[in-house]
Order: C-alpha cells, then structure tokens, then sequence
C-alpha cells in the first residue's frame, strides 16, 4: 500500500498553517497522511480524520511498524468519519481550540491506483468510486437505473461535460443489450463520443460521494472551531470544489469571521507538477479566522 498519496502543496500548507509546538490541529482528509506527518515533525498535534478505512489501515500499520517514519507520532489521533461531521469528530476526540484546519480534496492516489475501488478509467475495476466503503450506493447502480434525462443531468452539472446528452444516450442504448458492469465497460462507451471518459468519472464519483455538498457543510463547521487566529488551508482540484471554497471565503470575509490570505489561490510549481502529474490541477486558498 505503498502508493498513496504523495501531499500536493506541502511547504504551502505548513507555511500557510504556521505551525507551533503543541498547538492542536486537524488534517479533515488524511489519506497517506503527508501534510499529517509534516506538522507532527514541527510539533504540532493532530486529529487525523478519514471516511476511508484503507487509510487509517495504513496510518496505523506505519504507527506499529517499529522503524516507524511517523515523526512524534503519539501526537496523533485517528478518527474514521466523513469530514462533513467535523465539529463532531472533533468533539468527540476532545481537539478544541485549534490553530489549523487542512481539507486536500479529491481523490488520493491509493483510490485512483487500486482497481477494485473502481475510481479510474484507466485501471478495469468494478464500478464503485465509494470513498466510504459502507455507503449503500455505487456508481454501477447509478448507471443501471437512472434516466437518460438523470444521466446527463449528473454529466453535465458535475463533469462540465459538453457531449453529456450523446453520452447518456449511448450508456442507455448499450445497457439495454448488456450490462455495464466494469470501469473499462463505460470508459468504451464514453471514449467513443468525448475521447477520454474524465469528466463523466469526476460526475459520478462527485454524485456517489455526495462531495460538493460535504464541502459546504465542512466548511461553515471548521470556522467554529477553530480558535482566533486559526487558519483554514483548502487544496481543491476541480473548478465546482474552488468554486464553493471561493463563495465561502467570501461569504465569511463579508460576516466578518476573518480575512481571506490568498487572493488568487496558490498553485504548483511547475518542479512539483513534473514530480507529481496530479497535482498539476491543485489550487490552495487560505482564510485566517479573526
């Protein structure tokens, strides 16, 4: 499991956090944990929170592997749960009073990479994309019983995907003579209209998980709990997740909660981009709380 995530923005986000000894903090979206890692290092303690459990497998084989590379590691809690809970997790695991809050959207590398998460057109896999792997429902089952009409609804909303219409249409017309069972089944079908099946992907991925909504009931969450001064750092990587992050900002600025840090969000190197293709779509906005 030695592929997940490599952290997008790393130096970024620390120096956007400011990170202090002993201040408490949460990473909202563990995954391989490298943002985590990085401020145990600087002292800081941290609420680790994923609703993916191969995450926190991970987290916690590398805690007892006895050449552990996990810095302080007894700073750390994990939580299993979807970060649209925060305030509650963070409740529960008693970590009030915080200095930072990091959310790195999207998809880590682990989901893309494992075929049988289902998440990517260019591995076969079954159709499933669930982050929560108790969720009830997969995009398989999305793909099996909605309408044309609801089918290209979800492309064009959620994949910004101009031939959404042509798409829907050709998934129906080809469940009708057999099941479209595997990633490599619908990427087929898209490939032949779009040239690359991304966005359709990105739709039903956004749709299973719920994601857009989560982001906007974290966010408004996050602010009460952190403490005065404390700083929200948000790595989006699709135009409708910046988008929201953006809204928010403003919106909180315009209430006065705070002060937004970056005006323009903070983008990759293009060192870091040669180093990790999937950061190249990466944005990082920052709001400090008054």
């Amino acid at each position: 499991m030695n592929n997940f995530h490599k952290p997008v923005l790393l130096q970024e986000v620390i120096d956007g956090l400011r990170i202090e000894k002993n201040k408490k903090y949460i990473d909202a979206t563990l995954g391989g944990g490298g943002h985590t890692k990085k401020i145990l290092e600087l002292g800081g303690e941290v609420l680790g929170i994923d609703v993916d459990r191969d995450a926190l497998e991970y987290i916690g084989s590398e805690i007892k592997n006895q050449n552990s590379k996990i810095k302080n590691w007894e700073r750390l809690k994990l939580a299993r749960g979807n970060f649209r809970d925060i305030d509650k997790i963070a409740r529960l695991n008693s970590f009030t009073k915080l200095a930072g809050i990091i959310f790195d959207l999207g998809v880590s590398s682990h989901q893309i990479d494992t075929p049988t998460r289902g998440f990517s057109f260019q591995n076969e896999g079954p159709l499933d994309m669930r982050m929560d792997q108790d969720l009830g429902v997969r995009a398989l089952d999305l793909i099996k019983i909605l309408t044309k009409g609801e089918l290209n609804e979800i492309f064009n909303k959620f994949g910004e995907e101009s031939r959404s219409w042509q798409i829907s249409d050709a998934i129906v017309s080809a469940r009708s003579m057999k099941e479209i069972k595997t990633t490599r089944d619908l990427a087929e079908i898209v490939f032949k209209i779009a040239g690359q099946s991304k966005k359709v992907f990105q739709a039903l991925r956004i749709v299973v998980n719920d994601e857009l909504n989560s982001i906007m009931n974290a966010l408004p969450k996050a602010m009460e709990i952190l403490e005065t001064n404390g700083r929200l750092c948000v790595i989006s990587f699709h135009s409708l997740e910046d988008r929201i992050v953006k809204r928010k900002f403003i919106e909180f600025e315009e209430k006065g909660m705070g002060r937004i840090i970056t005006e323009k969000p903070i983008v990759p190197s293009s060192q870091e981009i040669a180093l990790n293709k999937r950061a190249r779509s990466a944005k990082l906005r920052i709001f400090e709380k008054n």
